[in-house]
């Protein structure tokens, strides 16, 4: 199943834009999917019904889908089996939650990925922090694993991407391993393929100007 969800070294962009963003918004959002595909994504990462549902529509690329509720200090990354519903039904072929074993209001994560599957159909990818959180999704049901979560879940701050945790995760699991969170730049994504990456999600430095536009200030004052 998860083999076929995204091709072999490939791009997945992640088109995201919180309320604060003058691109919050489903229209928004699917103009950047849309010059993502053109640009050759093999995938969509999409938050939240509305966009999930705006960008199925207009790409043909599988659309990753996750949906954030609830307390960002906790599991809100797709939690429950309500939340991963709204997306498939809005198009998403793909879910993604978090794969952490951290306390969640939707119950333990087997039973979750085992619903999805079979009441939903449709693969699930965990969005992990550690090597352990990883073997723990993939015990669960996860047909894929992302290192999404390394930076994000306390303890030292991660600069750049968790290339050590791909490599682990990829030695380790039995399951197409995607490389997700803070990658910026063209030797950043040829790392993590070097790494034994199947997948990279790249995010804010395709599809969030303002945050692009922030990082070079900074730079520079």
């Amino acid at each position: 199943m998860s083999d076929a969800v995204f091709p072999y070294r490939s791009i997945v962009v992640s088109c995201q834009a919180g309320p604060e963003n003058p691109l919050h918004g489903p229209e928004p959002m699917a103009l950047m999917a849309r010059a993502a595909e053109a640009g050759g994504a093999a995938g969509i990462r999409a938050n939240g019904p509305a966009d999930v549902a705006a960008i199925s529509a207009v790409v043909s690329v599988p659309v990753l889908g996750i949906n954030k509720t609830g307390d960002r200090d906790g599991v809100y990354i797709t939690p429950t089996f309500e939340s991963a519903a709204a997306v498939v039904r809005a198009g998403a072929t793909v879910v993604a939650l978090d794969g952490t074993d951290r306390p969640r209001p939707g119950g333990d994560l087997a039973e979750l990925i085992a619903a999805i599957h079979d009441r939903l159909g449709v693969p699930v990818m965990a969005d992990v922090d550690t090597l352990a959180a990883g073997r723990y999704a993939r015990a669960a049901g996860a047909d894929l694993v992302g290192s999404t979560l390394s930076g994000y879940t306390g303890g030292e701050p991660v600069d750049g991407p968790d290339l050590a945790l791909v490599r682990t995760l990829v030695d380790e699991l039995d399951c197409p391993i995607v490389a997700e969170g803070r990658y910026w730049t063209r030797d950043d994504v040829l790392a993590a393929f070097d790494a034994g990456a199947h997948t990279v999600v790249v995010g804010t430095a395709v599809t969030n100007p303002m945050a692009i536009t922030r990082r070079l200030v900074e730079a520079v004052r």
